[in-house]
């Protein structure tokens, strides 16, 4: 059985707050526990009115904190926008705090827009042309202290944290497939190279002290309920937040609302974007899922699903954790070292 792992962007709801995006992330994160999804994910974004999720280790401590054994991570941190040293103690801390359930997920964008990296980092020397040699510095970290050694992560030196490079692009394969690492591919919203990347992954893979041979995770959305037609409805909310941010205007994630109204232009740009779905009933989501898998051949998906109603989306995942049950795939069940 192919692992399954949740992306959860903490959304922010019209009508709702962050505060009720912590309590609703930490109830999923408690349900997949239950439904046995392997990993629970949270990502780095700033400055987007419907993603709560900027402050990502502080939230990565309230979902592990709430949980008892699913892994929960980074998905990810965009390392440009910190110095290593800062991200090597903020996860050795959590890893010291809930040893063996910690994923380090790096990705080079920004999270935000240019005027965002900026505030971020109040320059922009060292931008994403130094995240291959940060992400060796941050690696660099973890190991045990070496004699001389005059900078210490503490905690983090000698912690076993596995990193991921993500990425939506042949760059991310290439650093991954160089260091050894496992690659997470963004094919939830930039499938474009979807099938490039892998290929070049697995054939440039170099094994390493973390993984010994190529390990795939892809992203793909899953909006599922009990009939076609209310899947159809509730997936209405993220194309209208997809359609704001590509606007320019992004916004807190609204209610389903149909019709959507769209110019063929962005409808297309809209079916490719979003092409890594499945929106359904139980026996869509189960064969849209198991014609990604033979296609891919991914080791793992990690799942997103953007709905509005918070019942709604917890039956939503209910559903994919039935219908992971039941695919087979040739897809390898091992966990990454680490």
């Amino acid at each position: 059985m192919i692992p399954f792992s949740i992306l959860d962007l903490a959304p922010i709801v019209e009508g709702g707050d962050a505060a009720q995006s912590y309590r609703n992330t930490l109830e999923l994160a408690q349900s997949a526990e239950r439904w046995g999804f392997r990993r629970y994910w949270l990502a780095e974004h700033h400055n987007m009115p419907g993603i709560a999720s900027a402050a990502t280790a502080v939230l990565i401590a309230h979902v592990a904190q709430g949980t008892s054994s699913i892994r929960v991570g980074a998905g990810g941190v965009m390392l440009p926008n910190h110095a290593p040293l800062t991200i090597a103690e903020q996860f050795g801390t959590l890893e010291s705090l809930f040893p063996g359930r910690i994923d380090l997920g790096l990705g080079r964008a920004p999270g935000g827009d240019r005027a965002v990296a900026h505030a971020l980092r109040r320059t922009l020397v060292g931008d994403v042309d130094r995240f291959p040699q940060d992400v060796v510095e941050l690696q660099s970290y973890f190991q045990p202290v070496r004699p001389g050694q005059r900078v210490q992560a503490v905690p983090g030196a000698g912690l076993n944290v596995p990193i991921w490079i993500l990425g939506s692009s042949l760059f991310g394969a290439q650093l991954a497939a160089a260091l050894g690492l496992p690659f997470a591919f963004a094919s939830h919203f930039a499938p474009g190279a979807m099938m490039q990347a892998i290929e070049l992954y697995r054939r440039a893979f170099q094994p390493s002290d973390q993984l010994d041979r190529p390990y795939v995770m892809l992203g793909f959305n899953v909006i599922a309920a009990d009939i076609d037609e209310e899947a159809r409805y509730l997936s209405t909310s993220r194309q209208q937040a997809f359609l704001d941010l590509r606007r320019g205007r992004p916004s807190r994630l609204p209610p389903p609302s149909e019709p959507v109204e769209m110019s063929l232009q962005e409808e297309a740009m809209l079916r490719e974007a979003l092409s890594c779905s499945a929106v359904g009933s139980p026996e869509t989501v189960r064969r849209e899922l198991a014609a990604f898998v033979e296609k891919t051949q991914a080791d793992e998906l990690i799942i997103a699903s953007q709905i509005y109603d918070h019942e709604a989306q917890l039956r939503s995942y209910e559903i994919t954790a039935d219908a992971r049950d039941a695919l087979t795939s040739k897809a390898s069940t091992r966990e990454p070292a680490g």
